[in-house]
């Protein structure tokens, strides 16, 4: 093949791959996973969920057009996870889909309950259609993850072993657990129900349904994960870690006379604090001195500690791999850079 074809045939290629970059994006549609379309009026829809009060997702600012992006990636995401739950057959069934619903429900009258769905913009099939996607996501992120993680005998030691002198207490502590409810909509927060607060009417009522459901019996770690909107905690099940006597001198008396009074494993009411409303649990009572590997109470956190940073870890890694493999068209991404090239 001589030289002049060559060059010929490159340039026939840049040509196509230049045209292929500037067809038109199908009319109405943000973004397509493997061949199935995301709307601009789902993403509009979800847009309003997500930041109720920013606005109209029809602006042009570039605050809207950020937080749009952000949530249409959320959204491609999801969409990646609903086809691999379907794939596996891991779809959430309409049972499990009630039962939440019906949790998500049950504290409130049906007036209340619908105030609740209009300050969030959204319809009860809205709510049932996000239970749904967030069960199945679940129950592939439980198959495909949890429950793969496996923390050896020799994993603990070797921890215990790197990190000994944090078991050392130089002085009596208390081991709390903690869910946190906030009043401000742009608070940072970080949790698996994606489940945030946006007003401190929402605030009181979330943390009113966090506290029934803790009294019908439901997990505090789980609950804490699912809805507690303090980031540093609530991927390790509203754990805060010990909490040295000191420390605690500089709460509040009512505060402290509170946890003084708690026993290990009890759930406190609702405290208003300056942040929100919180809920805490007392796991444990610790006095000075040396915790050796030996100690039961050692080992448990040091496992949790292991499968909560392998999990976290492995999440990331699955969501990039199939992300990966999927086949993604970001219309309103690669339309947003083509106005920027422009400018």
């Amino acid at each position: 093949m001589s030289l002049s074809r060559n060059t010929t045939l490159v340039t026939l290629a840049i040509v196509s791959i230049l045209a292929g970059c500037k067809k038109t994006p199908p009319a109405n549609v943000a973004a397509a996973v493997n061949g199935r379309s995301i709307s601009y009026a789902d993403l509009d829809k979800q847009y309003s969920i997500q930041f109720p009060q920013s606005g109209s997702p029809a602006a042009a600012d570039d605050g809207v057009q950020i937080n749009k992006l952000e949530t249409l990636r959320a959204m491609i995401d999801q969409e990646i996870m609903m086809q691999r739950a379907e794939k596996q057959s891991l779809l959430a069934p309409e049972a499990d889909v009630e039962a939440e619903f019906n949790k998500l429900k049950s504290p409130y009258t049906q007036e209340e309950f619908q105030k609740q769905l209009t300050a969030k913009k959204m319809t009860a099939e809205d709510l049932k259609s996000d239970i749904r996607k967030k069960l199945s996501i679940e129950k592939v992120i439980n198959k495909e993850i949890t429950s793969k993680i496996n923390i050896t005998e020799k994993d603990i030691a070797d921890f215990y072993g790197a990190n000994r002198p944090s078991f050392n207490l130089a002085e009596p502590t208390v081991h709390l657990a903690q869910i946190l409810v906030t009043p401000n909509a742009e608070a940072e927060f970080r949790n698996l129900k994606n489940d945030k607060a946006q007003n401190d009417d929402q605030a009181r009522r979330k943390i009113q349904n966090i506290e029934q459901r803790l009294r019908n019996g439901e997990d505090f770690s789980m609950l804490a994960q699912n809805y507690s909107e303090d980031p540093g905690s609530s991927s390790n099940g509203g754990d805060m870690g010990f909490v040295a006597e000191s420390a605690l001198a500089k709460a509040s008396a009512d505060l402290r006379k509170m946890i003084n009074e708690m026993k290990p494993g009890q759930v406190s009411n609702v405290l208003k604090t300056g942040e929100g409303y919180r809920i805490l649990k007392l796991l444990s009572r610790e006095s000075a001195g040396q915790r050796e590997l030996s100690d039961p109470r050692v080992q448990q956190t040091i496992r949790e500690t292991l499968l909560n940073r392998k999990d976290q870890l492995l999440r990331g890694a699955y969501l990039e791999a199939i992300r990966n493999e999927a086949q993604v068209e970001n219309y309103l991404a690669r339309t947003t850079a083509q106005l920027g090239d422009k400018k």
